[in-house]
């Protein structure tokens, strides 16, 4: 088998939501089931192109037939104004540190070169925090390939349970989900120099990789998520950090309520999967989960 090249933890944490991990393409949508009580556990995608827009039928009939649509954070009830006005102290750096003095020399270059292309100055994040910087490199990418959290189906969602008037809640904070990548703040200079190979081949590194999900190969995705999340110290940490933690305090929040109530449950489908994923835990503590 040809090798796949490594893909960027950051990468995977923004764009590898997109894999569903399925054996056939399409949404990944399960039953939960316990005592007599149904739920729905749907694996979404944070970005999506003209094409992902609307949700499949199967996907609104299971809200429909939901008492409470739960996501990771409900960034309908904010406006563009409150977002940033919470997310910004978050992506600051504090006490006199600056990007400059965060990244090694040959890494705030690449920066400054990269953004200079694009009549961007990059004193304009000079007090940004590493991450927050490499978010607005991926949207500027994500936008010019065309895709957009606009067509997210995570978005898609919210707007269909308000539509129809359904109540909505969240798993976690808009304020906890950013702070997660504090938790990586040691690894910034990693990220940088691996974001930046993905971003010299978008094609491969993200519309082969949103192909790949759309037509359900299942072996492509597996083995980029496998080299990613490997045993390196950066691999442990990255998934530690992004996906177990968020894992485990989720679903302490989850099983009180899949015994009482009717859930329609949206997080991005890379959550679902593997050991720590919401499918085994759930199943690990007595639920039946079962792929329609």
């Amino acid at each position: 088998m040809k090798a796949i090249p490594r893909i960027s933890h950051f990468f995977i944490m923004v764009l590898f939501t997109v894999v569903s991990f399925n054996n056939v393409a399409a949404p990944a949508l399960y039953k939960v089931e316990k005592n007599g009580t149904s739920s729905y556990l749907f694996g979404t995608v944070h970005v999506g192109d003209a094409s992902m827009k609307g949700l499949p039928a199967n996907v609104t009939k299971a809200i429909d037939e939901s008492e409470h649509v739960i996501v990771e954070v409900d960034i309908s009830k904010l406006t563009p104004f409150q977002m940033q006005q919470r997310s910004m102290p978050l992506m600051m750096l504090k006490n006199g540190k600056t990007l400059q003095t965060e990244l090694s020399k040959q890494n705030y270059n690449k920066l400054k070169n990269y953004f200079a292309k694009k009549s961007i100055d990059i004193a304009m994040f000079s007090n940004f925090k590493p991450w927050a910087v490499m978010v607005t490199m991926m949207q500027i990418e994500f936008q010019s390939a065309g895709f957009s959290d606009q067509t997210g189906i995570d978005k898609q969602v919210l707007a269909y349970a308000k539509e129809h008037n359904i109540k909505i809640g969240e798993l976690e904070t808009l304020e906890q989900q950013l702070q997660m990548f504090d938790g990586m703040a040691l690894l910034s200079n990693e990220m940088i120099e691996e974001t930046f190979e993905q971003l010299s081949d978008i094609n491969t590194y993200f519309i082969k990789l949103v192909n790949a999900w759309k037509n359900g190969d299942m072996d492509t995705l597996t083995d980029y998520y496998n080299m990613s999340f490997d045993e390196s110290n950066y691999g442990e940490i990255s998934e530690q950090v992004m996906l177990i933690n968020r894992n485990n305090k989720w679903v302490e929040q989850l099983v009180p309520r899949l015994n009482n109530e009717k859930l329609f449950i949206a997080v991005g489908a890379l959550h679902l999967p593997e050991q720590h994923g919401l499918i085994k835990q759930l199943k690990d503590k007595g639920f039946s989960v079962t792929r329609l």
